[in-house]
């Protein structure tokens, strides 16, 4: 069981989702589940993938691995196994490093990576656990490390949308796919 909700037939939904979920699978070998998890809103699924690919799939000033690494880090804190484990084997294959997805998502603070990216991960788990907390001095602290106002625009929008996904995942009781384990180790 990937959900705890009823997953739609792939010959049940609309067109543009379809091919979508088709596209995914003839790219990556298999469907990752939380495609066919969300297929059962189409107008939600549509809103939410727009959102994502706005997000991460954008030129930036943070690098793939760096907006991968974000959605390690909170998702851990946020105790989302799927996104955990998806988002960590992206992280293995965007940085060419098959022990950083689990150092970011064990303590990244002891993960190799360096103190830029860590403020980087400093900040994100502060929007996704204590926004309301966030001052002046936290974006300076940011801004101090070589961040724009663009990448720290960047940074918390990916924390806050991922803190959306987590909870959706902990909800339906998303399960990982398989095949993500062993991807980029």
């Amino acid at each position: 069981m990937i959900s705890r909700f009823p997953i739609p037939e792939l010959s049940e939904l609309p067109d543009d989702i379809r091919e979508r979920i088709e596209e995914v699978s003839e790219k990556s070998g298999f469907v990752p589940n939380v495609f066919l998890v969300l297929a059962r809103r189409p107008d939600e699924f549509r809103a939410f993938f727009s959102h994502h690919d706005a997000l991460m799939e954008k030129d930036s000033g943070l690098s793939k691995a760096e907006r991968e690494m974000i959605v390690v880090a909170t998702s851990a804190v946020n105790d989302c196994q799927y996104c955990v484990v998806a988002h960590g084997a992206i992280l293995r294959i965007r940085a060419k490093n098959p022990l950083l997805a689990d150092q970011v998502a064990i303590n990244f603070r002891k993960a190799d990576i360096t103190e830029r990216q860590e403020a980087m991960l400093e900040f994100a788990i502060q929007v996704a656990t204590n926004s309301g907390a966030i001052s002046d001095a936290d974006i300076e602290a940011v801004k101090d490390h070589g961040f724009t106002d663009e990448d720290i625009w960047d940074i918390g929008a990916i924390a806050a949308f991922f803190a959306q996904s987590n909870r959706l995942a902990n909800l339906t009781s998303m399960r990982p796919n398989d095949e993500f384990y062993g991807m980029g180790r």
